[in-house]
C-alpha cells in the first residue's frame, strides 16, 4: 500500500538510547504541524529501543519502524531511513535529540515563503549537557564557520537523491554529505531560518561523543577527501578540528600533540605550531588543579573518619564471602536486599551477611541479625573488606568502592514520580539535591535491578553511567506474592486482628515533598471508615519517612500498620489497595487484586514533583483501576461497587502486564545466581499470583 506524501520525513537512527528515545519520539509526534512521517531505524539496538518504537508505531500511524539486519552505525542507519522516506524534505535527528515545540510549523512557513524552490533550509540548534545546561549550538548561516552536523538543516529529498548524497560509515559520518550539500546547492535554492529548532542532548555516558579516545582521529579521515577536492574548505575544517582537539571528552591530553600535528598537516599548516596551543593547555591544566583542590575541600568534612579508620581498613584484603546489605537509608532488614539475603542463605550458604543499620533503628532488627551501626569502626571495616554490597538506596559516609567489590543497587520501587537527574527540572526539589553526589554514587554500581522495562528506561537516563549493567530480573521482594499459601495469608490476617469475612483495605499514601510537618492523611480516614461500615477494616500504612505510627483517630475499623516490619505481608492480607501515588501500586499489581487511586491533589503533585505518565488518564497501562479525586468519590466507589468492576479488571490487567512482566516468584533466585554465583537463569514463561486471601468475596 502506497503512503501519502508528507512534507517532512524525520529520520531517527536508534542504538542504545533507551532512556532518551521516548522523549525524542514524543517531541516529533507532538508538533503542531502534523504533515510528517517519523522513520525510526533500529540499528540492532540491544536494549529496549525496538519495543519503544513498536509501541509508538502502534499508537501513531505516522511512525514507520525500520529494522536493520545487523548493527551498522548511525551513517548507514540514516541512509536506510532516507531511502525509505517519501516526504518532500528530510530531517535527521539522533535518538536522544529533541525537536523543539513549534519547529515544524515554523519550517513549513519558511518553506512556503521560499516559494517551494529551496533545496536546503538551515536552522539553529542548541546543546544541553547532562546537567541540562543549555548553550547555543550553532548559527544557521553558512558564512559563520561551525562544525557540520546533520541536525541543523532540511534537505529536499530529490536533491539528496539527485546528487547521490549519503552518510559515510564510522564516526563523523555527517561531514561528507553536509559539506557536499553546501557546495552543490545552487544559488537561491538555500535559505536560513533564524530560529532554534533542535536541542541536542549530550549524554554523560554511553555516546561516542562523550567517550575520549583515538577513535576521534577519524574526523581527519572524513575531511581528507573533501579538502583534496576543494582546498577552500580549510577554514570550516580548521574550526571543526580545533573544537575536537580542545574537547577533553574526545581527545585525551596525552593525544593532543599527535592530533594537532596530524590536523595541521592535513590543513597545510593552518593550525600552526603546537607550542602556541600549549599555552591554552596549561590554562586547562590549572583549571583541572583548581577543581581537584575544590574536590578535596568538599571531602574535608568526612576526612577524619577516612584518615583514621577507613584508610587503615582499606589495606586489608577483601573477604570473598562477606556481603553487606542496607535498606531505606539504614532503617533495617527490608525490601529487595532482605529477599536477596534470604535466598542467598539458601543457595550460597558460604556467604556471611551483615546489615548496616542506624543506631536508632538497631533495636527493631529481627533477633539474631548480624549488623554494624552506620559510622562505627565496624561499619568502615565491613565496607572496606566486603566482596559484595547490596542496597536499595545508598550507604552512608561517602565510602570508596574498591577494585574487586561488586555493588548491586536494587532500588525500592517503580518510578512514577521524577527521579535522579530528572529532579533538576523541579526547582523545589533541585534546591535540596546534590546531583554530583548522586552521580558519584551511581558510578560505583555494578548492577542496577529493574522490575520492568519502564524502570530500566528511566534508570538509564536519570542515573547515567557506563559503570553498571541493567538486570531485568524482577523484584525479589515481590516473590512473596507468588509463594505465599492460603494458610500463610490467613495467619497474617489473624495476626493483624482481621476477623474472618471482613474485607481488608490497605490505605498507603505516599510522602509529599512539600510537607514537613509529619504524616497528615490526604483522606479523611474517620469519615471513610464510618461510611464503609462494619464489613470493612482499613489498614493504614504511612510512608516510612513519618516513622512507625500514623497517629490515627480512634475507630475499631482503623488499624495503624505503619510500624509493621513487612509491607509484603500487609499486601497479602489486603483485599484491595487504596493509594495515591505510592510505588506500592506497582508491586500490589502482582496480586491481581483491585487497586483504587485516590488523587485529590494530582495537579499539584505533578507540578511540584513531576511524573512519568498520567496516572489518571484512564488509559490501559497507565491507570491501574478505579479513580477518585475526592473523598466523596472514593466513598461512592465502595458504596456502589465501582471499585471492582469488569472495566477496572481490564485496566488492572494492562497495568500488571506493563509493570510486572518479570515477577514470577523467582526473582531473588535469578539475582543471587547472577550476582553471587555468576549463573544465568531465564525468566519463567508465565507468572501467576497466589490465591485470594480468605476474606475475599469479590
Amino acid at each position: 500500500m502506497s503512503r501519502s506524501r508528507p512534507l517532512f520525513s524525520v529520520v531517527v537512527p536508534v542504538h542504545r538510547v533507551r532512556g532518551f528515545l521516548r522523549e525524542t519520539l514524543e517531541s516529533v509526534l507532538g508538533q503542531s504541524y502534523g504533515g510528517l512521517e517519523l522513520i525510526v531505524v533500529d540499528d540492532r539496538s540491544p536494549d529496549g529501543c525496538g519495543v519503544i518504537t513498536a509501541e509508538s508505531a502502534e499508537a501513531d500511524a505516522r511512525v514507520v519502524p525500520l529494522a536493520l539486519s545487523a548493527h551498522r552505525g548511525p551513517g548507514p542507519a540514516r541512509n536506510a531511513g532516507a531511502a525509505h522516506a517519501c516526504g518532500e524534505y528530510l530531517l535527521f535527528l539522533d535518538g536522544d535529540d529533541l525537536l523543539l515545540p513549534g519547529a515544524l510549523q515554523a519550517l513549513a512557513e519558511r518553506l512556503r515563503d521560499g516559494g517551494g524552490a529551496l533545496d536546503v533550509l538551515r536552522f539553529g540548534h542548541e546543546r544541553s549537557d547532562w546537567r541540562e545546561r543549555v548553550t547555543p549550538g550553532g548559527p544557521p548561516f553558512p558564512d559563520a564557520p561551525s562544525p557540520p552536523v546533520a541536525w541543523d538543516r532540511l534537505l529536499r529529498r530529490t536533491f539528496w537523491l539527485r546528487h547521490g548524497l549519503a552518510f559515510t560509515d564510522g564516526p563523523y559520518e555527517e561531514i561528507v554529505p553536509v559539506v557536499r550539500a553546501e557546495r552543490l546547492v545552487a544559488e537561491g535554492r538555500a535559505a536560513s531560518l533564524d530560529r532554534v529548532c533542535v536541542r541536542v542532548r549530550e549524554r554523560r555516558a554511553g555516546g561516542f561523543a562523550a567517550t575520549p579516545g583515538r577513535g576521534h582521529f577519524r574526523v581527519l579521515e572524513a575531511y581528507a577527501p573533501l579538502l583534496a577536492a576543494d582546498p577552500g574548505l580549510r577554514p570550516t575544517a580548521a574550526a571543526h578540528l580545533r573544537a575536537v582537539r580542545d574537547d577533553p571528552g574526545r581527545i585525551r591530553p596525552a593525544d593532543r600533540r599527535a592530533f594537532h600535528r596530524a590536523a595541521d598537516h592535513l590543513l597545510g599548516g593552518a593550525l600552526g605550531p603546537y607550542a602556541v596551543h600549549r599555552v591554552q593547555l596549561a590554562i586547562d591544566q590549572q583549571k583541572g588543579k583548581a577543581w581537584e583542590l575544590a574536590g578535596r575541600a568538599r571531602k574535608s568534612a568526612r576526612g577524619r573518619i577516612l584518615r583514621t579508620a577507613y584508610r587503615v581498613e582499606l589495606c586489608r584484603p577483601l573477604d570473598p564471602d562477606l556481603v553487606v546489605h542496607g535498606a531505606y537509608w539504614n532503617r533495617g532488614v527490608a525490601c529487595n536486599p532482605a529477599a536477596v539475603h534470604a535466598k542467598a542463605r539458601e543457595l550460597a550458604p558460604q556467604l556471611r551477611h551483615l546489615w548496616v543499620v542506624g543506631a536508632r533503628h538497631a533495636g527493631r532488627l529481627p533477633p539474631g541479625t548480624e549488623h554494624v551501626v552506620a559510622g562505627s569502626r565496624a561499619y568502615w571495616r565491613a565496607m572496606a573488606t566486603a566482596a559484595y554490597l547490596v542496597n536499595n538506596s545508598s550507604f552512608p559516609g561517602g565510602f570508596t568502592k574498591r577494585p574487586g567489590q561488586v555493588y548491586l543497587q536494587t532500588h525500592h520501587g517503580t518510578p512514577l514520580k521524577s527521579m535522579g537527574l530528572d529532579q533538576r527540572r523541579y526547582p523545589a526539589l533541585a534546591a535540596t539535591m546534590d546531583f554530583d553526589k548522586i552521580l558519584a554514587h551511581v558510578d560505583q554500581w555494578d548492577f542496577s535491578l529493574s522490575a520492568n522495562p519502564h524502570s530500566t528506561e528511566i534508570w538509564e537516563r536519570v542515573y547515567p553511567s557506563s559503570s553498571y549493567t541493567h538486570l531485568d530480573l524482577g523484584y525479589p521482594r515481590n516473590d512473596r506474592y507468588f509463594t505465599a499459601t492460603s494458610d500463610e495469608i490467613a495467619g497474617i490476617r489473624a495476626s493483624l486482628g482481621i476477623e474472618p469475612g471482613r474485607r481488608a483495605i490497605l490505605y498507603a499514601p505516599t510522602h509529599r515533598d512539600r510537607r514537613t510537618d509529619g504524616f497528615a492523611s490526604p483522606l479523611d480516614l474517620d469519615a471513610f471508615v464510618r461510611e464503609l461500615g462494619d464489613e470493612y477494616v482499613v489498614l493504614v500504612r504511612a510512608h516510612y519517612f513519618h516513622g512507625t505510627s500514623a497517629a490515627l483517630p480512634e475507630h475499631p475499623g482503623l488499624l495503624d500498620v505503619t510500624g509493621h516490619p513487612r509491607v509484603e505481608d500487609l499486601c497479602l492480607a489486603a483485599d484491595a489497595l487504596v493509594t495515591d501515588y505510592s510505588s506500592l501500586m506497582f508491586d500490589y499489581a502482582c496480586l491481581d487484586r483491585p487497586i483504587v487511586v485516590h488523587a485529590p491533589d494530582w495537579a499539584a503533585y505533578r507540578a511540584t514533583r513531576g511524573t512519568y505518565f498520567d496516572l489518571l488518564s484512564g488509559c490501559p497501562g497507565e491507570t491501574p483501576g478505579a479513580l477518585a479525586t475526592s473523598d466523596d468519590e472514593l466513598i461512592g466507589l465502595f458504596r456502589e461497587g465501582g471499585w471492582d468492576t469488569d472495566a477496572t479488571d481490564k485496566l488492572r490487567a494492562a497495568f500488571r502486564a506493563r509493570f510486572c512482566p518479570y515477577d514470577d516468584g523467582r526473582a531473588a533466585e535469578r539475582v543471587v545466581r547472577r550476582v553471587f554465583l555468576g549463573e544465568e537463569m531465564p525468566l519463567s514463561p508465565e507468572a501467576r499470583p497466589p490465591a485470594p486471601s480468605p476474606g475475599w468475596t469479590g
